[in-house]
C-alpha cells in the first residue's frame, strides 16, 4: 500500500473539542447526483480554532458559517478541517454524492430501485462532512425530496411532521426525531413499497403506529415480522419495564445490505432475509431468526439508542447487552434449552476459533484500524456471555435493579462498559472488581477440574484450575472471576444438597484464583458431577468423565442443557479417538453402549422433540478444529462420517418409526410443530445414509407443502451425496430462480456440496441468473458457505479452493471491502494446518498484502495474520 492505515487506541480517547446539538438535513434524491444540505448548530467545548470533520467519497459544493461563505478550510480524501472558528455558530454544508456507484453499501446507496442508508459504524461521513463519532449526540430533522411516482414513500428517523407536493412531479416528507442521537443512527429510505400496518398500545396507553415496508409483491411474507415486533414490544415492557418512546416504529426490508439489520431510531433497516417469511419460502429456522433479529433491533431502542456508546471500543456495551436481551426474549417465547444449545454452539465453534486467531481481541478492544472489523462474535456473542455471567452472579432481581440504575444515570448520553458494570455493582452491592477483567482480557479460559471422594469422611472435593492461553494480542493473562454452575447426583439420579464449610450453598461456585478446592460435606456416596451447567461461563472444560458418567448424565441430569452437553462430550470422545484411528490406519469404533444411549434419547417420550433433534446434531468441523493444534481435515471428515453412518445404520428402525410418526397435516409455526418437524427432519438426515434414503428424500421433496420440509430433503440429498441430488437441485432452481432470497438456500447447498467436483460447480453457479457479486447475501450464501462450511473441498491440497477465494477477495477489495473482510477469515487461520496448506494459504494473503489499493478492512486482517 502507498500509505499504511494507522491504528487507533482506546487509551487515546479524548472528548470532542466541538459538538453539534441540532442538525437539519435536506436530501434532493437522484440516482447519480444527490444533493444534501446539512445545517448544524455547532457548540465549542474546548479552546480550539479548528473544527475537524470526517468525510469521504463525496463532492463539497458549498460551506457557510452563520450564512456567510467560508473558504478558510483544508480538505483531504477523508477529512475537512475548517479554520478560524470559535464559540457557537451555524454551519451549512452542501455535498453531492452518487448513490448508484456506491457499491460499498455504506452511506447513501441504491438498493435495487430504492434509496437506502447504512451509517453504522462510520457511514454518515459518506453523506456529509460531520463530527462522525458516537459521543456527539444531536437532534435530527430531515426533509426528503424525490420524484413522487418513482419514490412514493420517503422515510427517515423520528415522527412525520409534514409532507406535500413540489414542482416537476416531486414531493417531500419532513421528519423530526426529538431524541438526540449520534450520526450512526441516522437513516433514510425512499422507494415504492408495499406496507403492512398495525398499532401497539403501550402500557401507559400511548398508541404507536407500526409499519413494515417491503418490495412490491412481498406483503404476504410480512405478518410474522409484525407479530415478532409486537411480541418484542410487549416482552420489553414485561421483563425490563421499558416502553417505546416515538409515535411510529418502521421497519424496511432491503435486498442489498452488508449486515443483518440496523437499529436506526424509529426506522430499522433490515436485510430482507430477516423480515420476509411464509411457509412456501421460509424455513422454521428463518422464522425463528426473524423473531430474534426483530427483537434485537427493537431492544436497541433503549440499549444502544437511548443510551449509546461513548466510542467504538465500547461497542459491546450495546451489542453484548442487546444480544443477551434477544436471547432471553427467544428463550422466554420458545424453548430455553434449544436456544441455549444453539447459542453455545456459536461460542464453541466460530467464537472460540476467533479467540485463537490472529484477530483475537477482548470484548472491549484496545486498538482498531477499521471499526467494521470489530463487529465480531467476540464483541456480540462473548459480550452477551459476559452479561449472562453478571446475571448469574447477581440474580434476576439485582440485575433488573442494575438496569434501572443504568438508565437513570445514562439515558440520553454516550456511556462506557465501565458505566454499565458500575451500575450493576452499585445496585446489587456485589463486588465486580475482578470480574471487570472479562472486558479487557482476550482468549478462551480453560477450566481443568479433578475430583476426589473420601468415603470415610463422606466428603467430595472438586479442585478447579483456570488458565487462559496466550493470544496474538496478549501474552500475559490474569485469573478471572468465573461462575461455575454444578450439580451432584446420587447413583439413582437424585440431586444432592450442596454443603460447603458446614453451610448450604447454591449451585454456582465462584472461581477467582488460579487453583481452588471446594470440599462438600455430608456426601453419602460417590456422586456424579454435572459441571458448567447452562454453560455458566464462556470457557473450555477439561474433566475426565467416563463413558458411564456421561451416559448417566444424558439420562438423569435435571437440566436439559446438561443432558445435551453430556451427549456432546461422549460424541467428542469418539470423534477424537476415530481421528487417531484414521491417522493410524486402524478400524473405526463406536461402542454399542454409546449407540444405546442415543437410542434411549430418541425413544424418550418425555423429552421435547426439538431437544431430541439437537441431541443428534454432531459437533461440526469448525468446532472440532478447535480441539487440535494441527488440524487433519480429511481425518475429521472420515471420523464424523463414520459416526453418523453408524448411528444411521444401528438406529435405522427407530429413526424410521420417528420419521413416520411425526408427519403433520397442517403447517404452523408454533413451537410444538417446529419441534416435531425438527426431529422428523433430523431422522430423515440419518435415514438418507441408509438404503431407504433415496426414496424417502425424493418422496418428501415431492410432497412437501412448506420450505422447511423441502430444504430438509435437499440438505439430506446434498450431505449424503444421493443420486437424486441433481434432479432436486434443478427442479428447485427452475421454481425459484426469480426469488433471490429463496435461491440463497440453493446457493448454500452448492457451496457446501461435499462432492469432489464442488469447486467447478460453484464456478458455474456464479453464472446463474439469480447470482450477483454485488449482492452480499448471494456472496455469503455461495462463496461464504464454501469457505466456511466445506472444509474438505476448500482445504483441498491442490490449493484451488484458496486461490478461488483469493480471486474473489481481489474483486471485493474494490467493490465491497466490508464483505471481503468477512469472507477472509478462513484464510487467517492458516497456522492450524499442515505446512503445505499453510504455504498455499499464505500465498493468497500475500497477494492481497502486495496490492497498492488494499482496503483498510482487509489490511488490518492480512497484516495481523502475516505478522
Amino acid at each position: 500500500m502507498s500509505q499504511q492505515p494507522q491504528a487507533k487506541f482506546r487509551s487515546d480517547y479524548q472528548s470532542p473539542e466541538f459538538t453539534i446539538s441540532d442538525i437539519d438535513l435536506v436530501f434532493d434524491l437522484d440516482d447519480t447526483n444527490t444533493f444534501i444540505s446539512a445545517t448544524s448548530k455547532v457548540q465549542q467545548l474546548k479552546k480550539s480554532t479548528d473544527l475537524l470533520l470526517e468525510g469521504e467519497g463525496m463532492t463539497l459544493v458549498s460551506l457557510k458559517i452563520n450564512d456567510v461563505d467560508h473558504d478558510d478550510y483544508t480538505q483531504t480524501d477523508t477529512q475537512l478541517t475548517i479554520h478560524n472558528v470559535s464559540g457557537d455558530f451555524t454551519l451549512a454544508i452542501v455535498t453531492e454524492v452518487n448513490p448508484q456507484e456506491n457499491t460499498a453499501l455504506e452511506g447513501l446507496y441504491k438498493s435495487g430501485d430504492g434509496f437506502c442508508t447504512q451509517c453504522e459504524a462510520e457511514g454518515f461521513r459518506r453523506i456529509t462532512y460531520y463530527l462522525d463519532r458516537p459521543d456527539v449526540l444531536a437532534r435530527f430533522t430531515t426533509k426528503v425530496i424525490a420524484d413522487k411516482k418513482a419514490y412514493p414513500h420517503l422515510l427517515s428517523n423520528g415522527n412525520r411532521v409534514s409532507h406535500g407536493d413540489l414542482d416537476d412531479g416531486k414531493h417531500f416528507v419532513h421528519w423530526q426525531d426529538p431524541f438526540p442521537k449520534p450520526a450512526y443512527l441516522f437513516a433514510l429510505v425512499a422507494g415504492n413499497f408495499d406496507v403492512l400496518t398495525d398499532t401497539y398500545k403501550t402500557k401507559s396507553g400511548r398508541d404507536v403506529a407500526l409499519e413494515i415496508y417491503v418490495d412490491q409483491g412481498n406483503l404476504d411474507r410480512t405478518p410474522h415480522a409484525m407479530t415478532s415486533l409486537i411480541n418484542s414490544m410487549k416482552w420489553d415492557e414485561d421483563r425490563f419495564d421499558l416502553e417505546y418512546d416515538l409515535d411510529i416504529y418502521m421497519i424496511v426490508a432491503v435486498d442489498f445490505f452488508n449486515m443483518g439489520a440496523m437499529e436506526n431510531k424509529g426506522l430499522n433497516v433490515f436485510n430482507s432475509k430477516f423480515v420476509l417469511a411464509k411457509q412456501e419460502t421460509a424455513t422454521d429456522t428463518d422464522y425463528l431468526g426473524i423473531e430474534a433479529v426483530i427483537g434485537h433491533e427493537y431492544f436497541h431502542n433503549w440499549t444502544g439508542n437511548r443510551v449509546t456508546c461513548r466510542d467504538w471500543f465500547q461497542l459491546s456495551l450495546k451489542e453484548g447487552l442487546t444480544v443477551f436481551r434477544d436471547q432471553e426474549f427467544s428463550s422466554d417465547l420458545g424453548s430455553r434449552s434449544v436456544n441455549r444449545i444453539n447459542n453455545v454452539r456459536i461460542m464453541r465453534g466460530p467464537q472460540f476459533a476467533e479467540d485463537a486467531s490472529p484477530m483475537a481481541h477482548p470484548i472491549r478492544p484496545e486498538k482498531v484500524i477499521e471499526m467494521n472489523n470489530f463487529y465480531t462474535l467476540t464483541v456480540y456473542e462473548k459480550g452477551s456471555e459476559v452479561i449472562r455471567m453478571m446475571h448469574t452472579l447477581l440474580g434476576e432481581v439485582n440485575f433488573q435493579k442494575g438496569m434501572k440504575l443504568y438508565f437513570e444515570r445514562h439515558d440520553g448520553t454516550a456511556a462506557t462498559c465501565e458505566d454499565f458494570v458500575l451500575a450493576m455493582e452499585n445496585a446489587s452491592g456485589i463486588d465486580l472488581t475482578q470480574f471487570r477483567l472479562w472486558y479487557s482480557q482476550s482468549g478462551t479460559p480453560v477450566l481443568s477440574v479433578t475430583s476426589e471422594y473420601d468415603e470415610v469422611k463422606q466428603e467430595y472435593a472438586l479442585t478447579v484450575k483456570q488458565h487462559t492461553p496466550a493470544t496474538e494480542d496478549q501474552t500475559e493473562k490474569s485469573a478471572l472471576h468465573i461462575p461455575l454452575d454444578i450439580e451432584l447426583y446420587t447413583r439413582d439420579g437424585a440431586v444432592m444438597e450442596l454443603r460447603c464449610n458446614n453451610e448450604n450453598i447454591g449451585n454456582v461456585l465462584n472461581i477467582v484464583e488460579e487453583q481452588q478446592t471446594f470440599v462438600f460435606q455430608d456426601v453419602s456416596e460417590k456422586p456424579v458431577v454435572s459441571l458448567l451447567r447452562e454453560f455458566s461461563a464462556p470457557v473450555k472444560l477439561n474433566y475426565a468423565y467416563s463413558d458411564e458418567e456421561l451416559i448417566f448424565l444424558m439420562i438423569h441430569a435435571k437440566n436439559d442443557f446438561a443432558r445435551w452437553d453430556a451427549g456432546q462430550m461422549l460424541l467428542a470422545n469418539y470423534i477424537r479417538a476415530n481421528i487417531t484411528h484414521v491417522q493410524n490406519n486402524e478400524s473405526l469404533v463406536l461402542p454399542e453402549v454409546v449407540v444405546d444411549a442415543f437410542r434411549g434419547v430418541l425413544l424418550n417420550a418425555e423429552l421435547d422433540h426439538a431437544f431430541i433433534a439437537e441431541m443428534f446434531v454432531l459437533p461440526n468441523h469448525n468446532e472440532i478444529t478447535g480441539w487440535f493444534d494441527t488440524v487433519d481435515v480429511d481425518a475429521i471428515d472420515k471420523a464424523l462420517g463414520f459416526i453418523k453412518q453408524t448411528l444411521a445404520r444401528d438406529l435405522k428402525d427407530e429413526f424410521s418409526a420417528t420419521y413416520h410418526s411425526l408427519k403433520q397435516e397442517i403447517y404452523s409455526v408454533d413451537h410444538d410443530a417446529i419441534g416435531k418437524r425438527s426431529l422428523r427432519n433430523c431422522a430423515l438426515s440419518y435415514l438418507a445414509k441408509t438404503d431407504v434414503g433415496e426414496s424417502l428424500v425424493e418422496a418428501q421433496y415431492n410432497s412437501a407443502d412448506n420450505m422447511t420440509d423441502t430444504m430438509a430433503a435437499m440438505v439430506s440429498a446434498n450431505s449424503a451425496e444421493l443420486s437424486i441430488r441433481e434432479t432436486l437441485m434443478n427442479d428447485f432452481s427452475e421454481k425459484w430462480s426469480h426469488d433471490g432470497l429463496v435461491m440463497d438456500k440453493w446457493f448454500i447447498l452448492q457451496g457446501s456440496n461435499p462432492n469432489i467436483e464442488a469447486l467447478s460447480t460453484i464456478k458455474e453457479t456464479m453464472n446463474h441468473k439469480a447470482f450477483s457479486l454485488k449482492n452480499p447475501n448471494r456472496i455469503r450464501s455461495l462463496i461464504g458457505s464454501f469457505a466456511a462450511s466445506n472444509a474438505v473441498n476448500f482445504h483441498s491440497k491442490s490449493g484451488k479452493g484458496y486461490a478461488f477465494l483469493g480471486n474473489i477477495l481481489l474483486d471485493l477489495n474494490v467493490s465491497n471491502p466490508q464483505v471481503a473482510s468477512r469472507l477472509i477469515d478462513p484464510l487467517l487461520k492458516f497456522k492450524k494446518y499442515d505446512s503445505d496448506r499453510q504455504t498455499l494459504m499464505k500465498e493468497q494473503l500475500q497477494r492481497l498484502a502486495d496490492l497498492d489499493n488494499l482496503a483498510k478492512d482487509l489490511f488490518e486482517k492480512v497484516t495481523k495474520a502475516l505478522a
